[in-house]
């Protein structure tokens, strides 16, 4: 009897214990770990290393992943030492302002470097750092101090994220070679000219130079844009044929800029392809021609004084008509009294009509 009893104290313990675990992973999925570590084990007893590497105190290696390193939001203030294995390394969120020459020489396999949200400044990141990562696929550096491109990037990278920094210009070599590069953020910086530095970015589908300081589209745009973000710059004219040479671009935000209709050159943006098109807080007085296809025109916050309806379907009848389902022109000198009646019919698909 006495057995019994002691058994059933037994299970009612385990239970608990079972459930105090359950509840602490689900609240951080390493909790496993921390307690394993509580108990004495060593740290490097725990990792599923091949190489005889090992994993830096202030950072965590999982068994289930042991080519990541996650040393990020820890209050480091310098990159510490990388096993040899490693393929993802996350730093982010840290204190960590200098990358010296050699930082990754250990590692020179890494695919991925998340950097993001440090104290970076340029003049403490190595003019080779990055130079010997030949697989390196996506660097993360936004919300950092640098002030300009860090110099001999992989040409391997497809996803380079520099927005947020203080960079004012772009040299004309800073992306030199980089065929694979995808994804380029720039935004939120004080850039004032790019010059030629986006030639040669054949893969390129993302850019992003919306809140720096342009007067002008940046020159010599990759053809293979799918996603162009311009706003929030000083650009008060766009460039004849500014979208002629595109194949595949869909959507274009030209938003919080100084457009005038005198800026726009004909049929700019009569281009088929496009799905979305941002001109809002600019300085219009007319809608600009689209094309029919278009799906999203934002024209808010302009001058704009009529509503032209040959800008946006220049045959109106039962299989001609606009393809917009959203048109914002609200914050403009018109009203809905001022749509004409052919208006219903060309813009049949509409579902949200803003004025």
């Amino acid at each position: 009897m006495q057995l019994t009893a002691t058994m059933r104290l037994t299970a009612l313990l385990l239970l608990a214990a079972w459930a105090q675990l359950a509840h602490c992973q689900r609240q951080d999925p390493f909790y496993w770990l921390s307690a394993l570590r509580s108990r004495g084990y060593a740290h490097g007893s725990l990792q599923a290393d091949t190489t005889g590497g090992d994993c830096p105190a202030e950072c965590d290696c999982p068994p289930t992943f042991p080519v990541a390193m996650y040393c990020d939001s820890r209050n480091i203030q310098q990159v510490p030492y990388i096993p040899s294995r490693m393929k993802y390394l996350y730093l982010q969120h840290n204190h960590i302002s200098a990358l010296p020459d050699g930082a990754f020489d250990n590692a020179t396999g890494l695919i991925w470097i998340m950097m993001h949200e440090n104290s970076l400044s340029s003049d403490k990141v190595g003019k080779k750092v990055f130079a010997k990562l030949k697989d390196l696929d996506r660097l993360y550096l936004y919300h950092n101090d640098l002030s300009r491109v860090p110099a001999q990037l992989p040409r391997s990278l497809r996803d380079l994220r520099l927005n947020h920094n203080r960079i004012s210009k772009v040299q004309p070599n800073s992306f030199d070679g980089m065929a694979k590069l995808s994804v380029l953020l720039l935004n939120d910086n004080g850039i004032q000219d790019v010059g030629g530095a986006l030639k040669g970015l054949q893969s390129l589908t993302l850019l992003d130079v919306s809140n720096n300081r342009l007067k002008k589209v940046p020159d010599l745009l990759p053809e293979m844009l799918h996603q162009l973000y311009l706003e929030s710059n000083s650009i008060d004219a766009l460039p004849t044929g500014f979208l002629d040479k595109f194949v595949k671009l869909q959507y274009v935000r030209i938003a919080h800029n100084l457009l005038t209709d005198g800026g726009i050159p004909p049929n700019t943006f009569n281009n088929s392809g496009l799905v979305e098109l941002d001109l809002s807080y600019n300085k219009l007085e007319r809608i600009p021609p689209v094309s029919t296809n278009l799906e999203h025109l934002y024209l808010q916050a302009n001058h704009i004084k009529e509503f032209t309806l040959g800008s946006l379907c220049s045959v109106v009848d039962m299989v001609h008509f606009s393809h917009l389902k959203v048109l914002r022109l609200d914050g403009n000198e018109i009203s809905r009294e001022d749509l004409p009646t052919e208006a219903a019919l060309c813009l049949r698909l509409a579902a949200t009509i803003e004025m």
